[in-house]
């Protein structure tokens, strides 16, 4: 065989990693690029009108590449909100607090973190979106659903681990989670609802009135 014949036939860099397993900063790079496409998407049309084919497009991706990591437009939303949750995760927050449980000042900090996140940039258009298409779309109410849901364990947790810490009896943690989460949820869609503006330090004052009533009642947990 020819010198020429021999390297005409002897695979390249690029082709041997092709053929081979993607690596792992590849398929992080390709899903960060569908979620920002999808975001995009789901922002400009909406959730009913979205369009996998404009995914793909903008994605610069053919859709078995979409379908074989995301295998519905459900799905695909789903991991984009997933994203946005990681995103804002008060873990750091309620962490912070975990050695001295002083739960008045975390639930201070947890409602203005995740009220701020919330009601700004991408995170604010994701929440009008779910809310304005949710009656029409039973998946749309499934992600609010989670959402408020994984809030109320993560502050019953929150307020057990203070109550253990500080030998309070708890006997209701998920109850008082549950009021607590649902009241910031019933501030928040008030205020995004009618598009009012609020300050950081209104914000503030809101939630620190709010966490004082709610302890009020701590006896009763």
């Amino acid at each position: 065989m020819s010198p020429e014949a021999a390297a005409a036939r002897k695979p390249t860099h690029k082709t041997r990693r092709l053929r081979g397993r993607p690596r792992h900063g590849d398929i992080a790079a390709l899903e960060n690029n569908l979620l920002a496409a999808a975001l995009d998407e789901f922002l400009r049309h909406g959730y009913g009108a979205a369009s996998m084919t404009r995914i793909v497009a903008r994605a610069g991706v053919s859709k078995t590449t979409l379908y074989s990591r995301f295998a519905s437009k459900r799905d695909l939303f789903h991991a984009l909100v997933q994203r946005q949750i990681e995103q804002i995760s008060p873990s750091t927050v309620l962490g912070s607090q975990a050695g001295n449980c002083d739960l008045e000042e975390g639930l201070n900090l947890y409602a203005n973190h995740m009220l701020e996140q919330n009601l700004k940039g991408d995170m604010l258009e994701v929440n009008r979106l779910i809310y304005s298409e949710s009656s029409r779309f039973v998946e749309l109410g499934a992600e609010a659903g989670a959402r408020t849901e994984l809030g109320i364990r993560r502050i019953s947790d929150y307020i057990d681990a203070c109550a253990r810490a500080e030998g309070i009896p708890c006997n209701n943690a998920r109850h008082a989670a549950e009021v607590f989460i649902l009241m910031l949820r019933g501030w928040f869609i008030n205020v995004m609802l009618t598009n009012r503006r609020v300050s950081a330090a209104q914000r503030r004052q809101w939630v620190k009135r709010s966490v004082r009533v709610l302890l009020a009642s701590r006896a009763d947990w």
